[in-house]
């Protein structure tokens, strides 16, 4: 089914805009941030009293099983959510990129033959009996022991990031992710059955076709068709980049959109991906300078949460926390605060904390 394309009337639009932002109780969790850089328990002090409530960190099945009859190590991921937990923040963790013994391509999906799917089974299960409500790690970190933590379980997971591009996943095909699905839900479920399973953020609108890229929604749909693929996933995930507000409005509605015509109207909506730039003149759209990116970034919330209820929104993560030049093509400039050890705040931060003080005052 082709992707239906969202025009709002401009009276509709300025009444969304206008919605109060705490209409609707927001979830636990809500703000949150995708950091790019390592964190210390500075950043996540900053982050708290900033109103984040949740860290959305990569799992890395390579990370934690370089060898195959190594066992699993979670030393990297450890330190994460230890860190997240001393500032009672939430993780949200997407797993992906399978090692070298499973696979020679970490884009590509671990579907193709019986280690690959046992191996990525056995992978998430151990994570979720890791870090889920009745995780190993909490046990090590109970009141009386050596270190203990305020008890933090993740409950919910997202499989895989951008499954629909050609950066991380090669090819875009709902079919083959339709499969990792299964394989994910069974093994998480196991573990945990009130677990929330997330599909990975979906590009919004890459400008490739495919096998390489697919639009969000095209995606999506065909998701919906492959035969009980809609059993294996309890929300879907977005990353709206967009050149402004308004374009990132459309993408949200198109994929809700999508999800509605599906029957999946109890489905949640999480935007693990959302921001802008703060670089000036710069060929990448999605880079609008300092005033721009505060701009949006006001402009954004004000959408999302005045709209939050209707959409089914679970959760907003900002991309990102700190500049990270290198990374990608804007990441040295989407931070909410200059690269660097010290904390120089944008004034897209001070929008940020002046939304999120807003919205939890309602």
């Amino acid at each position: 089914m082709p992707r239906t394309k969202v025009a709002l009337p401009l009276f509709l639009t300025v009444a969304l805009l206008l919605l109060p932002a705490g209409a609707q109780a927001l979830p636990r969790g809500f703000f949150g941030i995708a950091p790019q850089t390592g964190l210390g328990p500075k950043d996540t002090a900053r982050m708290r009293g900033g109103g984040i409530e949740t860290i959305r960190a990569p799992l890395f099945w390579g990370g934690v099983q370089p060898r195959r009859n190594g066992g699993f190590d979670w030393s990297y991921f450890d330190a994460t959510v230890e860190t997240a937990a001393e500032a009672r923040l939430e993780v949200l963790p997407f797993l992906c990129a399978p090692p070298n013994w499973a696979s020679r391509r970490d884009t590509r999906l671990p579907v193709d033959n019986a280690r690959q799917r046992q191996g990525w089974e056995e992978f998430a299960r151990a994570a979720v009996e890791r870090y889920g409500p009745r995780g190993s790690f909490w046990e090590e970190h109970a009141p009386g022991t050596k270190k203990p933590l305020p008890r933090m379980p993740i409950h919910a997971w997202q499989i895989w990031n951008e499954e629909n591009f050609f950066y991380f996943t090669r090819p875009a095909s709902p079919s083959r992710y339709a499969r990792l699905l299964r394989i994910s839900h069974r093994a998480i479920h196991r573990a945990d059955p009130r677990a929330t399973v997330v599909i990975g953020g979906l590009f919004g609108n890459p400008k490739q076709s495919p096998p390489a890229a697919m639009d969000a929604a095209d995606f999506l749909d065909r998701l919906y068709g492959v035969r009980g693929a809609k059993a294996d996933f309890d929300a879907v995930a977005l990353h709206p980049y967009a050149r402004d507000a308004a374009e990132l409005r459309a993408l949200v509605e198109g994929v809700r959109g999508t999800m509605l015509r599906h029957g999946d109207r109890r489905g949640g909506l999480y935007l693990t991906e959302m921001g802008w730039g703060s670089q000036a003149r710069s060929p990448v759209s999605f880079e609008v300078g300092l005033r721009g990116q505060a701009r949006e970034l006001r402009a954004a919330y004000g959408y999302l949460l005045g709209n939050r209820h209707r959409l089914h929104l679970q959760q907003v993560d900002w991309f990102s926390w700190k500049d990270a030049p290198m990374l990608c093509s804007f990441c040295d400039s989407v931070g909410l605060f200059r690269k660097g050890a010290r904390f120089r705040p944008k004034p897209a931060w001070h929008a940020f904390v002046q939304v999120t003080r807003r919205a939890r005052s309602r």
